[in-house]
């Protein structure tokens, strides 16, 4: 049996894939240890959706591992050799705010953990694709340098520049703030790029604007779309943080994101970076994501701001998928940003 091995398992993208890859009738390896609870405690637990992994995939096989310890790791790599057929790397600790306190935990889990998985993708599974989940965060804040418009409920990018449909991977990641977190998955998206130019892996790195959907444990420090939508509805009231929550963010739902794991496994092509995100299908400002919320459930949220930004934060990002598009022409989107918000209205209710 072919085996889609999966880290972060249980987290928005890795439940989705292992969902999405055992209905194409592969066998799945989960690895989570539910890290997530430690750096967000109790909104960032993900037991709810190992429970439902394993209630509803047959073929699941759970493991408890930190991808930091290499031994572990190499145990089940080493049982189950060419088996893999797919590594799709999700795990990560995902918070700027958390990592900046917490730098050698966050480096470590980010970065050594993506490099004790491409050098075990060698050593046993070489021909297996290996799809890596970055994020815009590569680029650090130089996003914020475009030409910007404020407007009323968003800030925009002037309508004549080359990013006006969204931002490609011709953008630099030099002379740039990128937050500790930026930092240490830039390294791993580099290392990553680099074991398939130098190595001959089959790697891909998703560099991801914001990913959402129903499987989302949103905390306030990371998963901005369900975080906004739990709390709206449980509490009726948001903290925005920084440019007067104008901040635009496009959003990308987790199963259109595992679509193009799908396209990619079928035809890989080798050491390419992909920016990935809902583009100007589905985006949004944090203000404008509250006033649908709002629409949809009658209700009026009480907003508090906050003057300053976080670190590294992107005041506007639209992310532009012309280059995976143009390699696979047969992907397509499904959601907008008004259905991912109704499907997570309808899912906390």
């Amino acid at each position: 049996m072919s085996i889609a091995l999966i880290t972060g398992s249980c987290g928005l993208v890795g439940s989705e894939s292992a969902l999405f890859f055992s209905k194409k009738g592969f066998d799945i390896i989960g690895i989570d240890n539910n890290a997530r609870k430690f750096f967000f405690g109790k909104d960032g637990d993900i037991s709810w959706i190992k429970n439902k992994l394993n209630k509803n995939i047959r073929t699941y096989k759970h493991y408890n591992i930190d991808i930091r310890n290499y031994e572990l790791l190499k145990k089940v790599f080493k049982k189950c050799k060419k088996k893999i057929s797919i590594i799709i790397h999700c795990a990560a600790q995902p918070s700027h705010d958390w990592a900046k306190n917490n730098a050698f935990i966050d480096f470590d889990i980010n970065a050594k953990g993506t490099l004790n998985l491409l050098e075990l993708t060698k050593n046993y599974c070489p021909e297996a694709p290996f799809i890596f989940m970055s994020t815009n965060k590569v680029y650090g804040d130089n996003p914020n340098f475009l030409p910007l418009v404020e407007k009323k409920t968003r800030w925009e990018i002037n309508p004549k520049h080359k990013f006006r449909n969204g931002i490609n991977e011709s953008m630099s990641i030099d002379d740039c703030t990128h937050s500790l977190f930026g930092a240490s998955k830039t390294y791993a998206d580099i290392i990553t790029q680099e074991y398939s130019k130098n190595i001959g892996l089959k790697t891909a790195c998703f560099r991801a604007g914001c990913i959402t959907g129903p499987n989302h444990s949103g905390a306030k420090l990371h998963g901005f779309l369900s975080y906004l939508v739990k709390a709206s509805i449980r509490q009726r009231k948001y903290t925005l943080i920084g440019y007067k929550g104008k901040q635009v963010r496009d959003n990308i739902h987790s199963y259109d994101l595992v679509n193009c794991f799908w396209e990619f496994y079928k035809k890989p092509q080798p050491g390419k970076i992909y920016n990935t995100g809902g583009g100007r299908f589905s985006n949004c400002s944090v203000l404008e994501a509250i006033n649908i919320v709002e629409d949809f459930m009658n209700v009026e949220i009480k907003k508090k701001f906050i003057k300053h930004n976080r670190v590294g934060d992107h005041i506007w990002y639209i992310s532009d998928m012309k280059r995976f598009k143009k390699d696979y022409p047969k992907w397509k989107q499904k959601y907008s940003i008004k259905k991912i918000i109704n499907e997570l209205i309808e899912n906390f209710s």
